[in-house]
């Protein structure tokens, strides 16, 4: 399932051809993609499509049916109610990068089967949830499903296209999660006016044709040439405690208090964990997180471009949510109807982002989506006024632009992934994963800082969490033009410059 190093995979765009003197220190990269006939590799993208549609969607409707969940169980207070949603987050976070690595160490195909099968049965358990105990259990499993299935569905799904290909693939991909965030919201609304367990039960006949249709079009993958990977248990542990530990002070404190001890204890005991991770990696011949991967020049300016691009998500839709539902008094359906703009215009713009990147190349693309993306709350900034009497102006054209910068940032972004060795793919897709995971929590709580938790924040700190947005979509921008590239051209030679993708340094 691997090539020689001679035969390093791009991103996006197409990859250089063989040139052993920037390949070779570069273990054997992505599978070769010419191998999956073109039927096959879309059908291959749809069955990994489905699984993100699916963690996606599930984190997203339940936290419309929250309430609905909480008349069912009484008894329950609001803290004991809200491990139903943070239950799932905090998991799913945490687990992403170890799950990365085993995947790559037992082979993506069965990580992907075990896990959509889990993911169902863990479904059902929530659908057929006697007590609120039973419901949170089943919550952690699905996010240990879908910690499992999110970094190998993209992994599985890039080395089935080639280079020129890529930015397409991760572009479709990336569409399918705007329309599993842009439908949450309704899907949840709908299923739970007849009932909340429906959000859970409508997974697993969807779960049964992925998995079916997996068994039969997922290459069979395991360790480069044979390999046998060494375990890390400590430092498996060690990421575990530390991303869960960071990601429950993020998740909480809004509850807790930014200043209580709870949070702060969370937040000190993430941060030396982390560090003790840090150390440890260094230090382990085969590590859990390889520290290899950093240095990939494109893959690191992917992974703190997406950090810095969440931490602007977060912060602007919840902002432009807050601006809906508060200062506009709008109803929480109004609200979800006005941000619609927004992932109609990723939907739109990702289908096309293969012909976009192929036409201006990678880093112009990254570097246009992230100035588009902090477009939008400098116009919120200039024009949202206190009534929302002209919607159409004031404020959908800052969706709009930051629709259209989600399209064109997160297919390169994601497709760096692609540049990493094949032993490497789950992994890599992980630590992407984690900055989306771990950016969007962090945006969230940092726009709560910045309006001081204020449940109906005015519009002047509204205004200060825009400007927060667009200082961290410009910073994902930098880090954008930080990927380098160099494009095959058809008769194998190269044009353009740069520094190679897959090189080393």
């Amino acid at each position: 399932m691997t090539t020689p190093s001679s035969k390093a995979q791009g991103s996006g765009v197409p990859a250089p051809g063989p040139d052993t003197s920037d390949t070779a220190d570069t273990p054997d990269t992505a599978p070769a993609p010419d191998a999956v006939p073109g039927r096959r590799r879309w059908l291959i993208l749809a069955v990994a499509s489905a699984a993100q549609f699916l963690a996606v969607l599930d984190m997203i409707a339940v936290n419309i049916a929250f309430p609905a969940i909480g008349a069912d169980f009484r008894s329950a207070s609001t803290a004991e109610l809200s491990w139903v949603l943070n239950a799932y987050t905090i998991v799913l976070a945490a687990l992403l990068v170890p799950a990365g690595r085993l995947a790559d160490a037992i082979g993506g195909r069965r990580s992907f089967l075990t896990g959509i099968a889990l993911f169902g049965l863990a479904s059902l358990a929530c659908g057929a949830a006697p007590g609120l105990g039973t419901l949170i259990v089943a919550r952690v499993v699905q996010g240990v499903a879908a910690a499992v299935l999110v970094p190998t569905s993209l992994s599985l799904a890039l080395p089935a296209f080639p280079p020129r290909e890529r930015a397409t693939a991760v572009g479709v991909w990336t569409a399918v999660s705007a329309v599993a965030a842009s439908s949450g919201p309704v899907a949840g609304g709908l299923l739970a006016a007849s009932d909340w367990r429906w959000i859970f039960l409508i997974n697993p006949p969807v779960v049964l044709l992925a998995w079916v249709a997996g068994l039969r079009l997922l290459p069979r993958t395991g360790p480069v040439h044979g390999e046998r990977r060494r375990l890390d248990p400590l430092g498996t542990l060690l990421v575990l405690l530390g991303t869960g530990a960071l990601t429950t002070a993020c998740v909480e404190a809004a509850d807790w208090g930014y200043g209580a001890p709870a949070t702060l204890g969370f937040l000190a005991a993430g941060l030396v964990v982390g560090a003790l991770a840090v150390a440890h990696v260094r230090r382990h011949p085969d590590p859990v997180v390889d520290p290899a991967l950093f240095r990939t020049r494109a893959f690191t300016a992917a992974a703190l471009g997406l950090l810095s691009y969440f931490l602007a998500y977060g912060s602007a839709l919840l902002a432009a949510t807050l601006l809906f539902t508060g200062v506009w008094g709008w109803s929480p359906a109004g609200a979800g109807l006005a941000v619609t703009p927004w992932p109609l215009t990723v939907l739109v713009v990702s289908m096309l982002s293969g012909r976009i990147v192929r036409a201006l190349g990678e880093r112009t693309a990254a570097l246009v989506g992230g100035l588009c993306f902090a477009a939008g709350p400098l116009w919120w900034l200039l024009l949202a006024g206190g009534d929302g009497a002209h919607y159409a102006v004031e404020f959908m054209p800052g969706l709009v632009l930051t629709g259209l910068g989600a399209g064109l940032y997160q297919p390169v972004m994601f497709a760096a992934a692609g540049l990493l060795p094949a032993r490497q793919l789950s992994l890599g897709s992980g630590v992407l994963m984690m900055s989306r995971q771990g950016g969007s929590a962090l945006g969230v709580a940092a726009l709560v800082v910045i309006t001081g938790g204020a449940a109906r924040p005015g519009l002047d700190a509204l205004r200060a969490g825009w400007v927060f947005a667009a200082v961290t979509a410009v910073l994902a921008a930098v880090a954008g033009a930080a990927l380098r590239t160099r494009v095959r051209t058809d008769d194998g030679g190269r044009r353009g410059s740069g520094t190679d993708p897959i090189r080393h340094h």
